[in-house]
């Protein structure tokens, strides 16, 4: 680990302006990714400032939407009952990600920020329609995850909370890799009425994406065998020493029915 400057910020607007001071900053959230990468020396940051004392980041409110603090741990979400009340899937999806160290440490922000291929909680934020807020603006679901690692935040803007909607039922199943627990392939189904029925995928692209063939296929009502001919293209799916891009293809339409399942019974 190279050396570097290390900066607790007390407010949004303290983190921002220590990044901006900085010649080479970054934030720190859960440290996740970025803990093991400084170890790594992948990376080399001038100025780490952490952001896990900034008061009301990690909050969790159930309303017209459920609305969870960028620094809500993994755990929490999981533990919560407000979040379990209103939708189920997500807590469940919570309580799935990596093991108990992990889920004490890791942040909601901080995994939909960094955009992991393999993360769960993207797949949630595009099956439950959700709105990522920043210090700068409001970004739909749909506008977020734009590649490997990428997402549609500028440099230095800070992601403050989620705001998910809150589906009539849904479910998420995934296929995790037996050391990590990360998804080889994940898939959320959320049904929310009026023939709309969003379904997220992690794990089998560069980034999180939302699936058109299942959609469609489950756009009359949520039913296992509604899924039983539909085939998932695989071209430009990740391919490695865990699953081929087309085993990957496969469990995403095996995934959706288990989920499909899930959400009904």
């Amino acid at each position: 680990m190279y050396r570097f400057n290390y900066q607790k910020a007390a407010s949004v607007a303290e983190a921002a302006s220590l990044l901006d001071g900085a010649e080479d900053g970054v934030y720190l959230a859960g440290g996740m990714t970025l803990i093991p990468t400084l170890k790594a020396r992948l990376a080399s940051p001038t100025d780490v400032i952490d952001l896990g004392a900034i008061d009301g980041m990690a909050d969790i409110s159930v309303g017209d939407t459920v609305r969870i603090g960028a620094l809500a741990r993994h755990a929490e979400v999981a533990a919560s009952a407000a979040v379990r009340g209103a939708i189920p899937a997500l807590a469940d999806l919570a309580g799935l990600i990596g093991d108990a160290h992990v889920r004490n440490r890791g942040t909601l922000g901080g995994s939909v920020a960094n955009s992991d291929p393999a993360a769960d909680y993207p797949a949630a934020v595009l099956a439950l329609n959700a709105v990522v807020h920043t210090d700068r603006r409001a970004i739909a679901a749909d506008d977020f995850f734009k590649g490997l690692f990428q997402t549609a935040l500028e440099p230095g803007e800070i992601v403050k909370s989620l705001a998910f909607r809150i589906p009539r039922r849904a479910a998420y199943a995934k296929f995790p890799n037996p050391a990590s627990r990360y998804a080889i392939v994940g898939v959320m189904v959320a049904d929310f009425g009026a023939a709309e029925v969003r379904v997220g995928v992690t794990g089998a692209g560069a980034c999180a994406f939302r699936s058109a063939e299942l959609e469609r296929a489950l756009a009359g009502g949520l039913a296992a065998e509604a899924l039983a001919d539909v085939t998932i293209p695989y071209d430009g799916f990740n391919s490695d020493i865990h699953a081929s891009a087309e085993y990957r293809g496969h469990l995403v339409a095996v995934m959706a029915r288990r989920a499909v399942a899930a959400a009904i019974s």
